[in-house]
């Protein structure tokens, strides 16, 4: 049994306006990432930066992932074991991508 992952709400939902004005905020630091670039400002002011986005970026991930186990996972639970083994699964494969990033 294959859940459904477009018939109920994610689990970020309630917190939508929260990610998207943080990726706004990261979107702004790639940007300025690459005009410290094109004027070809210091090569550890460039890396401290692309260390502040890669923390933010990485902040996001574990939210989305936070989110996903509190709410899709437990939502996959009640539905059934079958169910439950797939998110958990998916969790344990999106950690994966996570720790090799």
């Amino acid at each position: 049994m294959s859940v459904d992952t477009d018939s109920h709400q994610h689990g970020y939902i309630n917190d939508k306006e929260h990610y998207l004005g943080r990726m706004k905020r990261i979107e702004g630091q790639a940007r300025g990432i690459a005009k410290m670039i094109d004027e070809e400002k210091y090569c550890i002011d460039i890396l401290t930066q692309v260390s502040a986005l890669t923390r933010a970026l990485q902040g996001v991930a574990t939210g989305l992932l936070d989110d996903h186990l509190k709410h899709c996972v437990l939502d996959a639970a009640k539905l059934s074991d079958e169910a439950a083994v797939e998110k958990i699964q998916e969790a344990t494969d999106a950690i994966n991508r996570l720790v090799r990033s």
